[in-house]
């Protein structure tokens, strides 16, 4: 897409099917290589990824002609993918959270997502996932917010 510039960075969490662990410690960081593959091959970037067993986090770089729906279809379809090869009965849930980070919070949201580990001594994933969307004015029916 010639003479079409964008800047558009993304925080993307979501988890696995009814949030259970099945993305094993082992596995976490080749998992987030293979996403960043993903990313690459379908002109994103990932600039950082992360997450825990029963959740992922990603910060990426959207092209000029990749749509939020279709970015994220993409990565979580390939990677389920992978994923059941490497463990049975693995799937993703069916939604996701997504939000807009400004370039000045580029360092700060990968930070975040680098110490995943740290924030979970003191929060589940569910108390983080509410808390994000709350923190970016995402409006959300408590009945169905985690699948």
């Amino acid at each position: 897409m010639g003479h079409s510039y964008c800047s558009v960075y993304l925080h993307l969490v979501f988890s696995t099917k009814e949030r259970r662990p099945l993305i094993p410690p082992p596995k976490q960081r080749l998992l987030h290589r293979y996403l960043a593959g993903i990313a690459t091959n379908h002109n994103m970037k990932a600039l950082e990824a992360g997450g825990m067993q029963d959740h992922i986090h990603l910060l990426i770089s959207l092209s000029p002609d990749m749509a939020v729906a279709k970015a994220v279809n993409v990565l979580k379809s390939n990677s389920s993918k992978w994923m059941r090869a490497q463990v049975r009965g693995f799937a993703w849930q069916e939604g996701y959270a997504a939000s807009s980070v400004s370039v000045s919070a580029l360092e700060d949201v990968a930070e975040y997502i680098r110490n995943q580990e740290q924030h979970h001594r003191k929060r589940d994933f569910a108390q983080e996932y509410i808390a994000l969307l709350k923190k970016h004015g995402i409006v959300y029916d408590p009945r169905w917010v985690l699948g």
